[in-house]
């Protein structure tokens, strides 16, 4: 049933999240309220005078309410109520698959496997459970290859509507995590699959079509949780791994994407290696050019420049390679890096210790410059920020500083 001529029998306004919600109770309704992990049914009420949004249906009190963000301007008069259709459609297709993926998990890692919790959505399912350790790859296109299976082999919907507890449990069901049950339950099964459950499903399992894995991982210690995707989202999620196959190919230029890839690897180390050459050869430039520049004051030799060499890394690599070769070293360095303002200050340890001189206060105090911050060690620091036309005001300040803490 997906629609119904409906009364409103109650009604209430709420709030969520500082916005007004309105809660509406029917004499009857056609819409399936949140529960055993599916989510509940969205839709309308509508009549010729108005059409009213049904943004969720939830259980309290047992009694089915239905949200709105707006009410009816006259609910005194009858309102026909419309499931949406594809939505539920979709939540079936992920329901069913739910209990499809129960009975292969156990079937694949062994009868220890019991639900932890799930969520069945029109988008999407998740499925918690009991497991020791990573489900392997293998492990997972196997459940997935037999979940499939049993949608092709197109099983038939089966269902006692009304047994006792202990009936159900006679005939080998399984009960959902968390749910509670009185003295009459209600029993789905597709063919081994057998469960206590209220909630929507297909007529026969080949009308979910497809069944897909997308991810496993470890939520708590011996639990694990499957995501995947069925019927339509199955197909849509084909799709866009195949667009992506597809530019990947396009990208590489070939259609047997193992051999372009580790081409790609192969030709990425190559470049690594000469822009590595490359960067060594130009430090050595910077370096014999910085020496030259070697300022004293005091006992200091300070180095302080504005200077380009590609990275941050190859930055660091510069300075440790000078305090190596200079006595007394101050050296502070500014860089453009991808449209923002790179600092670094490196001192030698006996200034640190002589001097008191503090490469992360030194970088603090012109961090301004470049409005930007940063931190580091006494001896080594760096601060970035996003105005590099403040790199010479900042190095001028820090030169001041160092003068300062020398001439003292």
């Amino acid at each position: 049933l997906d629609n119904a001529e409906v009364m409103i029998s109650r009604y209430r306004e709420t709030e969520i999240k500082g916005k007004k919600v309105y809660h509406m109770v029917f004499d009857q309704t056609p819409f399936y309220a949140e529960s055993g992990g599916q989510v509940g049914d969205t839709g309308t009420i509508e009549n010729e005078k108005e059409k009213i949004s049904i943004l969720d249906t939830q259980k309290e009190n047992n009694l089915i309410i239905h949200h709105a963000d707006k009410l009816p301007k006259d609910p005194g008069i009858p309102f026909n109520a419309i499931v949406n259709r594809s939505a539920r459609i979709a939540a079936a297709h992920h329901h069913t698959a739910t209990h499809l993926l129960h009975h292969a998990l156990r079937e694949v890692l062994g009868p220890h496997v019991e639900q932890k919790g799930s969520l069945v959505h029109p988008d999407f399912l998740r499925f918690d459970f009991s497991h020791f350790q990573k489900v392997e790859d293998e492990e997972l296109e196997k459940i997935e290859a037999m979940v499939n299976t049993w949608i092709r082999q197109n099983i038939l919907f089966s269902e006692d509507s009304s047994i006792s507890l202990k009936e159900a449990q006679e005939k080998g069901a399984l009960a959902f995590f968390g749910e509670k049950y009185g003295e009459k339950v209600r029993v789905v099964s597709f063919g081994d699959s057998v469960e206590l459950c209220g909630g929507i499903h297909v007529r026969a399992t080949g009308e979910i079509g497809f069944f897909r894995i997308m991810r496993e991982s470890a939520i708590a210690a011996g639990i694990r949780r499957i995501e995947a995707v069925a019927g339509y989202a199955a197909e849509k999620s084909v799709r866009e791994h195949a667009a992506i196959f597809r530019d990947i190919q396009a990208l590489i230029k070939t259609h047997h994407l193992p051999s372009g890839i580790e081409k790609l690897i192969r030709e990425n180390s190559d470049i690594k290696k000469a822009y590595e050459g490359f960067a060594h050869d130009l430090r050595s430039v910077a370096r014999k050019n910085l020496k030259n520049r070697i300022q004293k004051t005091g006992k200091v030799n300070l180095i302080a420049a504005d200077i380009q060499l590609g990275s941050s890394d190859n930055i660091k690599n510069l300075a440790f390679e000078l305090k190596g070769e200079v006595e007394n070293l101050v050296l502070v360095l500014g860089a453009h890096i991808e449209g923002k303002a790179h600092l670094t200050v490196m001192i030698s340890e006996n200034l640190v210790a002589d001097l008191g001189l503090d490469a992360r206060q030194l970088v603090r105090e012109v961090s301004a410059e470049i409005k930007g911050g940063g931190g580091g060690q006494d001896f080594y620091a760096t601060a970035g920020g996003k105005d590099p036309e403040g790199i010479p005001r900042a190095l001028n300040k820090i030169g001041k500083l160092v003068e300062e803490a020398a001439s003292k």
